[in-house]
């Protein structure tokens, strides 16, 4: 493809891409001007001033009432989980998720059954 034919298919794209984009805004604008006139009629029959409405579409939503998802935030507190297994010799502690630690995998290698370091085994 020659710069020439280039250039001369970019231009004319542009000129279609604009045209489309000018279309989008006229329905766009067609299809607003009778939602507009609803919320009007419906601020009208409940005396709702425009002040109310821009301060409620300021204020934040509570909770799911929205329809929104909620927003997970970092200040999350995570819940403490009580150790299920211990070692014997170091006291090392595990609470039973998540990948084993590895005195738990080398014991189960050398045969030592995983309910043997169980907590609840050494109280009772």
């Amino acid at each position: 493809m020659s710069r020439t034919s280039y250039n001369t298919e970019k231009t004319r794209l542009e000129k279609e891409m604009a045209k489309l984009q000018k279309k989008i805004q006229t329905l766009q604008a067609k299809e607003r001007k009778p939602k507009i006139a609803e919320i009007v009629r419906s601020m009208r029959q409940y005396d709702i001033s425009p002040e109310e409405i821009a301060a409620a579409f300021n204020r934040k939503p509570a909770g799911r009432a929205s329809g929104a998802a909620p927003r997970k935030t970092g200040t999350a507190t995570k819940r403490v989980i009580a150790p299920k297994y211990r070692h014997p010799e170091t006291q090392a502690t595990w609470t039973g998720r998540g990948k084993a630690p590895r005195w738990i995998t080398e014991a189960e290698a050398a045969g030592t059954p995983r309910e043997t370091f169980l907590i609840a085994a050494e109280s009772a």
